[in-house]
């Protein structure tokens, strides 16, 4: 069972939360499909609730921001040293900031910002929360990647800002796709595909590790979730796209059921 215990390397995709209108039908959803135990935070959290697995932070769920009439969504939180440091890189390489840098009260200091393509993310510097203790693993989000409407300029973006570099793996023609490696490694922590052709906003994607994505389906399915993209075998696992009951979308995916080559 994959687990962490310190602060992730900055640029890495740390953690992940969803903001949601009703936070107690969010956890039953997951709850169940996932077999997350689903904690109560203290009221100065303001209602954000803590999923874990087996006893450790598995992902986020809190509501939307008073005043705003945005969907539902997963948000991926990328690790930093200093959230300020990233702040004013993310300015400098055309990101907005939508929250400045603030501090969650010992537990960490982060930021929310969008890309100058659009999709939204979290920094995360860790305090007493270090982000996820567990991953890869059934319920545990395993890869998050950008779909983007400007492909050179998301990876020109992420690489003046974190130091990313990319091996592309697609196509390059039909499938457009690049895994990214933090500096001085070669290990892939996420990707960057090239979405242009869909017409949708950009936004990154979380995926969650399941033991059988037909059963996670047919589970998700039945607690009145949506199908976005039906079951299919890929050289990255056996995967389908969900849309959760309150419009949040993420993918489920078995890696052991990989077919073909990436």
């Amino acid at each position: 069972m994959p687990t962490r215990d310190e602060p992730w390397p900055q640029g890495t995709p740390c953690w992940i939360d969803c903001q949601v209108d009703d936070l107690d039908r969010a956890r039953e959803f997951y709850s169940a499909l996932f077999g997350w135990q689903v904690l109560d935070s203290p009221p100065e959290a303001g209602g954000y609730l803590m999923a874990t697995l087996g006893g450790r932070p598995a992902a986020g769920i809190g509501p939307k921001p008073q005043g705003t009439s945005t969907p539902s969504a997963w948000t991926t939180y990328l690790a930093a040293d200093s959230a300020d440091e990233v702040a004013q890189r993310v300015s400098a390489a055309q990101g907005r900031q939508l929250m400045p840098p603030f501090d969650v009260l010992d537990i960490g200091r982060m930021l929310v910002a969008t890309d100058p393509g659009g999709a939204g993310f979290g920094i995360w510097q860790a305090g007493s929360h270090g982000g996820a203790g567990v991953y890869n693993q059934h319920g545990a989000y395993c890869w998050n990647e950008l779909h983007t409407q400007d492909y050179e300029q998301a990876q020109a973006f992420y690489a003046s800002v974190f130091g990313w570099s990319y091996t592309e793996i697609g196509d390059g023609e039909g499938f457009v796709y690049s895994t990214f490696a933090l500096p001085g490694q070669t290990r892939p922590s996420g990707g960057i595909h090239d979405a242009s052709a869909t017409g949708f906003p950009s936004y990154w994607l979380t995926w969650f590790q399941v033991d059988d994505t037909d059963a996670a389906v047919s589970a998700a399915s039945g607690l009145g979730a949506g199908v976005v993209v039906p079951v299919r075998d890929t050289p990255a696992g056996r995967s389908a796209t969900l849309r959760a009951p309150q419009g949040e979308f993420f993918g489920v995916i078995d890696p052991s059921r990989a077919v073909g080559r990436l």
